[in-house]
């Protein structure tokens, strides 16, 4: 899988840079608080800011989207009383230095960001802990989540990086190392062992069915993984 990753990257990493631009922090706040801003994807590392018209959310990302958070609750309800929250596309912010928006964002267990009145609707990273995961669902913008994006994650010092191939329907994982880069990994930690090949089983099978009907086929295999461990 590691060939196919660098090969993605290669074949259009012109149109990826070009996207970034040389930016301030006060650059990135402005594309953040303008009006009519819900579908644009923002992320600034350092003195680059990347803007992307997301245009109205298509169907293939939308059903990934709703997916994926069916199978995070199908999985944690394995574990009775542990605590997860998602929170995916809410902003993370290292002010003056980092934002992004990813698509899924899982916390596992209590400490977990919450919004109180009168605070800003955003995670600010010198607040709260970075998140055990999250993911990019990919269906227009691989090459910049498999490059650009992953090396914001990981000076972010997420744990665990989800990359969701929309057209080829499987899922990209790494994990966070010692020396601060991004591994490919076969298992989740976030997930606490979830196969990935299980994963990309279960998004095979939206070629012929439903998010829906995939979920529950999911929900039936992860039940029989506990059923084999115990």
């Amino acid at each position: 899988m590691t060939a196919s990753i660098s090969k993605v990257i290669q074949t259009d990493i012109t149109a990826t840079a070009s996207q970034w631009k040389t930016a301030t922090w006060e650059d990135y706040l402005a594309n953040r608080d303008a009006k009519n801003d819900d579908n644009i994807g923002l992320c600034f590392n350092c003195d680059r800011l990347l803007v992307i018209d997301m245009g109205k959310e298509g169907i293939n990302h939308a059903s990934i989207n709703n997916l994926f958070t069916m199978l995070f609750a199908f999985w944690f309800s394995q574990t009775p009383g542990l605590i997860f929250s998602s929170l995916g596309g809410c902003l993370l912010e290292k002010p003056k230095k980092q934002a992004a928006s990813p698509d899924l964002m899982v916390y596992v267990g209590s400490e977990y960001p919450t919004w109180q009145t009168g605070e800003r609707r955003y995670i600010n990273l010198e607040q709260w802990r970075v998140p055990d995961l999250v993911g990019e669902i990919s269906d227009t913008t691989l090459t910049i989540d498999l490059d650009e994006k992953k090396y914001l994650y990981a000076d972010l010092g997420i744990p665990e990086y989800w990359v969701i191939d929309v057209k080829g329907l499987r899922v990209f994982a790494f994990q966070l190392q010692s020396n601060g880069k991004y591994q490919e990994c076969e298992t989740s930690l976030a997930l606490s062992g979830l196969p990935i090949s299980l994963l990309n089983q279960t998004l095979e099978r939206l070629s012929a069915e439903t998010n829906g009907s995939a979920a529950m086929w999911f929900a039936q295999q992860i039940a029989s993984l506990k059923t084999e461990r115990s």
